[in-house]
């Protein structure tokens, strides 16, 4: 019934545009190009950055786990830092979104890599939720093989079901630059009715993964989406580990956020911040985060972890993975010495610390002297008298 379930929903989820609206083909130099559909003009149009007429553009065919062709789109620019991996949503494709692809290169100054899902486009394959995760795992690999991108300098761009996969990836990888969330959704049934619960057969468990993602992560959503509801970026927003200021845009729906001028300016200081961000100020950070146990204030020779008192040093040899305070057992232990303590005259009582000859009186020690009581032991051997050096 669940798999049932899931598969109706996975139906419900992904609208591929029939036909697509372009093709791919081979020149004679075996490089390939995407051409539109409806007019056979190659996906060139725009500005470059130096200048010129058109745009650099890769078509590539890439393999997926899954045993799909996937087609996806790299546009270099030559003043980039970062690399944007984007996912789109579930009604367009490539020949859509490439209009998109060339403003955001130019404006944002960054790389961007563009791929579409298994039966989207010129991609092989069905759609599912299982395709696009092995769909994004096979473009990132792309960018750190064949262009040498690190997942530092890489931010993920998730918009409505693209965002995922993008929080599938970017719960593997913990040292992402960044993440941007576009009208997100918390699950796929959480869209079509408002649960609080996660069920097995759930597909798109945001929920769960946002709190697994651990660099900073920007939430941008409409006040108006009557797709996806506000509440899901507003959700994801305060689960997030490490928040960014989110980008509600009043008045806003689903597919028509790019047209808002504060979409493109709140992005714009996000990339900006993301470039000057270093791993030293991020870990800075994260040891800023971190909130360690004070020592107790009644006793200072108590560990603060374990609260053991910690009069015995520690043997190298019988240290243990956990405290390592306990006292171990060990000739290689050597009792801490005090100069102050003069030790009984009677060597009788030095043998068998009994103490019955009264001589333990005579110790003098700046120490704490602590007089121990032996209920298991006869009267005459009562007493004994310990050293703690503090």
């Amino acid at each position: 019934m669940g798999c049932l379930i899931s598969h109706l929903a996975a139906k419900f989820a992904f609208f591929p545009p029939s036909p697509p609206t372009y093709q791919i083909k081979k020149c004679d130099d075996g490089k390939q190009i995407a051409v539109y559909t409806s007019s056979s003009i190659p996906l060139t149009g725009g500005v470059d950055d130096a200048g010129g007429g058109g745009c650099s553009l890769d078509v590539l065919s890439l393999d997926t786990k899954s045993g799909n062709k996937i087609v996806a789109f790299y546009l270099k620019n030559p003043y980039a830092r970062l690399t944007l991996l984007y996912s789109h949503g579930n009604a367009a494709d490539l020949g859509q979104l490439f209009d998109l692809f060339v403003q955001l290169k130019a404006n944002l100054r960054v790389n961007l890599m563009g791929y579409d899902y298994s039966g989207y486009g010129a991609s092989t394959g069905k759609p599912s939720e299982v395709n696009t995760y092995a769909d994004i795992e096979a473009v990132y690999e792309c960018l750190e093989t064949e262009y040498g991108v690190s997942q530092e300098d890489i931010i993920l761009y998730g918009q409505s079901v693209g965002s995922g996969p993008t929080l599938h990836l970017a719960a593997r990888l913990p040292r992402l630059r960044g993440v941007v969330l576009h009208s997100a959704i918390l699950s796929g049934l959480r869209v079509v009715c408002h649960m609080k619960c996660t069920l097995c057969f759930d597909i798109y468990k945001n929920v769960n993964k946002i709190r697994k993602v651990k660099c900073p992560t920007l939430v941008i959503h409409g006040t108006e989406d009557d797709v996806v509801n506000w509440l899901h970026g507003n959700g994801l927003w305060k689960m997030a580990k490490d928040p960014y200021e989110p980008l509600w845009i009043k008045g806003g729906g689903h597919c028509n956020l790019e047209l808002y001028p504060d979409y493109i300016r709140h992005l714009c200081q996000f990339i900006h911040e993301m470039e000057t961000i270093t791993t030293k100020t991020r870990l800075k950070k994260i040891k800023s985060d971190l909130h360690f146990p004070k020592k107790s204030k009644s006793n200072p020779n108590t560990c603060s972890f374990c609260c053991i008192k910690i009069g015995q040093p520690e043997c190298p040899k019988c240290c243990k993975p956990s405290c390592g305070w306990k006292k171990p057992k060990c000739p290689d232990v050597k009792l801490p010495k005090c100069p102050d303590v003069k030790l009984p005259k009677c060597p009788d009582c030095l043998r068998c610390g009994c103490g019955s000859c009264g001589c333990f009186m005579c110790c003098s020690c700046k120490c704490n002297l602590e007089v121990l009581e032996d209920e298991d032991e006869d009267e005459g051997r009562g007493k004994m008298v310990t050293c703690i050096v503090e």
